[in-house]
């Protein structure tokens, strides 16, 4: 090996353990950070992902909102504005009551990006997703068709992504959040899943993990194992139930597992939410929202709601 060949090594060695080391430091900080600023989870801090009454929020914006704040929820995540401004959206928070410290209306890099952070910041969002145009069409059950079979390049080009808007977003106080299905739990040709690259590779103090437990249920995960194993990368959860689980044992596609699970109004199904939350400090918890894909279907999304939300002041009693 040539001698300048050899140098070249080297440097991108030291370059790549430099890096490593700093994410690792990275991590201990927010870990140590996020497990000190952790919330209580009571009931009334109780957030929903908006997702969970699309339909609703299609018909009437500003209706929905308030029968959710009548339903007793202190926090909202949108999925879409149904086309109003920034200010529109506020002053429709500010008459019901609500804020909305995150969102999965998702910041795209290109020249509007200043824009669309300028007005997330004034909506109130701290978390927001990022990436491309999100998946067409819906499978019955409130389903977004699985993503297609990822890789270790194809994550790594996403983690890329995530870090050119976080750090436009960074200015603005706001995070990039990234949340998670049952894809990501599907092992990579390297025995690694893209979930293990996100949590190895992710700069904590700028791009945090949402974890969709019911997702990551179904997947084969157990929440109280990933927050022991990455105490403090957790600010933000899905609480979202599943029945059937059983069903899925021996499902190794986990693009199969998704297609199979059924999703049910909290403390309806199988998902034992007690003990989650009572780790919420390990996990570095910040704000959690209901999510019920399939309340829609169910013929009134907002009864679905309601009986999500005395499924968990239960799990909090």
């Amino acid at each position: 090996m040539s001698h300048a060949r050899s140098r070249r090594l080297f440097l991108r060695d030291l370059a790549a353990a430099t890096l490593g080391g700093g994410l690792l430091a990275a991590c201990a900080r927010a870990s140590a950070n996020a497990s000190a600023n952790a919330i209580r989870p009571t009931a009334d801090r109780v957030g929903v992902q908006l997702f969970t009454v699309r339909d609703r929020m299609q018909t009437d914006f500003e209706g929905t909102l308030a029968q959710v704040a009548q339903a007793g929820y202190r926090e909202v995540e949108f999925f879409s504005y149904n086309g109003r401004t920034p200010e529109q959206v506020k002053a429709a928070l500010d008459r019901a009551g609500l804020t909305a410290p995150s969102t999965h209306a998702a910041l795209r890099p290109g020249p509007d990006l200043e824009k669309q952070l300028a007005g997330y910041q004034l909506m109130g969002h701290r978390y927001a997703a990022a990436g491309g145009p999100p998946p067409a069409g819906m499978r019955p059950g409130g389903q977004r068709p699985p993503m297609p079979p990822p890789s270790v390049d194809g994550v790594r080009r996403t983690i890329e992504q995530y870090n050119e808007v976080a750090a436009a977003a960074k200015p603005y106080g706001i995070k990039v959040l990234v949340h998670n299905h049952t894809m990501e739990f599907q092992p990579l040709p390297d025995g690694r899943t893209p979930y293990d690259v996100l949590l190895a590779e992710l700069d904590p103090e700028r791009v945090v993990l949402e974890l969709d437990i019911g997702w990551a249920t179904v997947a084969g995960q157990r929440a109280l194992d990933l927050f022991a194993k990455h105490p403090g990368r957790f600010p933000l959860w899905h609480v979202k139930d599943m029945a059937g689980l059983a069903a899925l044992a021996g499902m190794t596609s986990q693009a199969e597992r998704q297609r199979a699970a059924k999703i049910v109004p909290v403390g309806q199904g199988e998902i034992d939410y007690r003990p989650i939350f009572a780790q919420a400090a390990t996990a570095g918890l910040q704000h959690f929202f209901v999510e019920q894909d399939t309340a829609p279907d169910s013929g009134d999304s907002i009864a679905a709601l309601r009986a999500s939300i005395e499924g968990v002041r239960r799990a909090l009693a």
